[in-house]
């Protein structure tokens, strides 16, 4: 009985927060704002990943963050750093953003000034998964340092998401053992419609194919 009562619980959580997305959906589509939900776990490189492609698309999409962190504006403050406008959410203790606290930091943001928001989800693998934010894309990050192995193991993410973005392969070689094939060969098995791109955040590499990806994805939004 108990499980029983704990599954309606979640099942309630989950109805209400996809009312809430849907709501942001709306919100963003009246502004034409194309919005991407980046998801991964602590320490992939996604404050980094996002910081170079707001310098690099910078005069061809106006960004907005959202920031999410279980404590501290440690993140925050480097995006700050680029003069993008910021709205942070600390979850104190919660592993993912929900969509209701994203409906409150949507309107701090100056959507009629904006083609993308980009929201950093809380560091994890597992649950914003679950929860759709009202964006129009997930972006699943795994570092190389991380092992290849992740795919398999938190399936739900890479499943649902439209972007997998592959950092840190600065760090291939001898000391770090990562299959890039293996991992494409993995999300393609879980989603045929997986787009990938092989990137470091730090030097640069393959990032303007993600760039341009992301500023397509902005035209068709305000075309659309």
């Amino acid at each position: 009985m108990a499980e029983m009562d704990e599954l309606e619980a979640a099942r309630k959580i989950l109805s209400v927060n996809e009312k809430h997305a849907r709501d942001n959906g709306r919100l963003l589509a009246e502004h034409g704002v194309f919005c991407l939900n980046l998801v991964s776990s602590p320490g992939s490189g996604k404050t980094t990943i996002l910081t170079r492609t707001i310098e690099q698309t910078r005069g061809c999409v106006r960004a907005g963050v959202i920031e999410g962190d279980i404590a501290t504006d440690i993140d925050a403050e480097r995006i700050r750093a680029t003069a993008v406008p910021v709205v942070q959410i600390n979850t104190h203790g919660a592993c993912h953003l929900s969509a209701a606290q994203v409906g409150e930091a949507l309107e701090k943001l100056p959507l009629d000034e904006l083609d993308a928001v980009f929201i950093e989800n809380v560091g994890n693998l597992v649950c914003p998964a679950a929860f759709e934010l009202g964006e129009a894309a997930k972006v699943a990050i795994l570092s190389v340092a991380e092992g290849h192995d992740k795919v398999a193991k938190y399936p739900a993410v890479f499943a649902r998401a439209k972007v997998l973005l592959i950092n840190k392969i600065d760090l291939l070689g001898p000391a770090v053992d990562f299959d890039v094939g293996f991992v494409r060969r993995s999300a393609s098995r879980l989603n045929r419609s997986i787009q990938t791109f092989v990137v470091s955040a730090k030097t640069g590499e393959g990032v303007d194919r993600w760039c341009r990806w992301i500023e397509e994805r902005v035209k068709e939004s305000k075309a659309g």
